[in-house]
């Protein structure tokens, strides 16, 4: 009798333990979907960021292109989430949350991209190696690791004021100023295709329904007009799916225990960096492959920069200061040392390697792996 008893109160507790479990995976469910619809959205407006950067971008040399226009653009929803986690979220996680989706982001561009580069053109059988200019990795490369010192250096003194987000949109300028007076003059060519122009053929609500932006604003004709409306709209859609993309993150990390901070840099910076993946591997592709990888460490150099740099100089200008607490400090210093760790890593396996191949890009993911172990370990510290 006693056995049954004591059976049954297991048996019980189980079943409590069970439903509550049950409920708090249910509970995820909403958010991952919301998480996977803002991912969708972000994939079907890069078409109309590659088409407009393609054509704006059409008389800038390989590498420099990829590099400004293309990183910029598909690093808009990185500064979307900044600014909107600054408006959004609780005092605490605000700038945490932020900083969290830039930095992942820029670790997940400089591992993940040039690995899907590597794969794309290897398993494809375009080429058995994948060749990158020196010159374009020790530009963009060391641009990098320059920035990424000089954001330490903000953070580390935990006082981060308008000047800060001045600093750093500067070297973001300079960095710009330079790329465009060092390009090489090359003849005007006409990089939208004729599907990017709009044939007519997709009827306009199809077109809507399927966030076809290409064949909505080339219909007619491709000009200057067009992809600047294409690429301002693009945007705006794109910062709409960041809002949706916060609150999901901040509710898995309320259903998970965590601080949004360890979601935003796996989550929310994979989510963001869609746009830069599908444009550099669109670009391998077409055997493009100093665009590829450029617009990988660009668009990490805006990250940094202006995607953390206008927010800051922002919010600070009109709030006073940012100050970090002490627990949230250490986390984002220890992600800022892993940023500067990798890409030095990345940055060794781009430039003292004659080719990239598939075994590279192994070494690559398996790095990425590693550092999504260490933070979900310091997030359960």
């Amino acid at each position: 009798m006693w056995v049954e008893i004591i059976l049954s109160k297991k048996k019980t507790k189980f079943n409590v333990t069970f439903v509550k479990q049950s409920f708090k995976m249910n509970q995820l469910i909403v958010p991952f979907c919301s998480i996977f619809i803002a991912m969708i959205v972000i994939w079907r407006s890069s078409d109309g960021f590659q088409a407009a950067s393609d054509y704006l971008g059409r008389n800038l040399t390989e590498g420099v292109r990829g590099a400004t226009i293309n990183a910029i653009g598909s690093s808009m929803p990185e500064l979307f989430t900044t600014l909107f986690g600054l408006i959004m979220l609780g005092e605490l996680d605000n700038f945490a949350f932020g900083m969290g989706t830039t930095s992942g982001s820029a670790i997940f561009n400089s591992m993940i991209i040039p690995a899907v580069v590597i794969l794309a053109v290897t398993l494809f059988g375009i080429k058995n190696k994948v060749e990158v200019s020196k010159k374009v990795i020790l530009r963009d490369g060391l641009g990098l690791i320059i920035c990424e010192f000089i954001l330490m250096y903000v953070i580390y003194k935990n006082k981060i004021d308008w000047v800060d987000g001045l600093i750093l949109m500067s070297t973001y300028l300079i960095y710009i100023i330079y790329m465009f007076t060092s390009m090489k003059t090359v003849e005007e060519t006409n990089l939208i295709s004729n599907k990017s122009q709009g044939s007519g053929e997709t009827p306009i609500l199809k077109a809507i329904v399927y966030f076809d932006f290409v064949n909505i604003f080339f219909r007619k004709k491709a000009n200057a007009f067009n992809a600047w409306s294409l690429l301002l709209f693009s945007m705006g859609i794109i910062g709409s799916a960041c809002v949706l993309l916060i609150n999901a993150c901040e509710t898995i990390a309320k259903e998970m225990g965590i601080a949004p901070y360890f979601i935003a840099v796996i989550l929310a910076s994979a989510a963001t960096s869609l746009p830069d993946t599908i444009l550099s591997y669109r670009d391998a592709l077409k055997g493009e492959y100093d665009d590829a990888i450029s617009n990988a460490l660009g668009s990490n150099i805006f990250d940094i920069c202006f995607a953390l740099g206008l927010p800051i100089f922002a919010y600070t200008l009109i709030k006073g200061p940012i100050v970090m607490p002490p627990t949230t400090l250490s986390d984002v210093i220890e992600l800022q040392i892993s940023l500067i760790i990798l890409t030095v890593a990345s940055f060794y396996i781009f430039y003292f390697n004659k080719g990239l191949r598939t075994r590279h890009s192994i070494y690559l993911v398996g790095l990425y792996i590693l550092f999504v172990g260490f933070i979900f370990i310091n997030a359960y510290m």
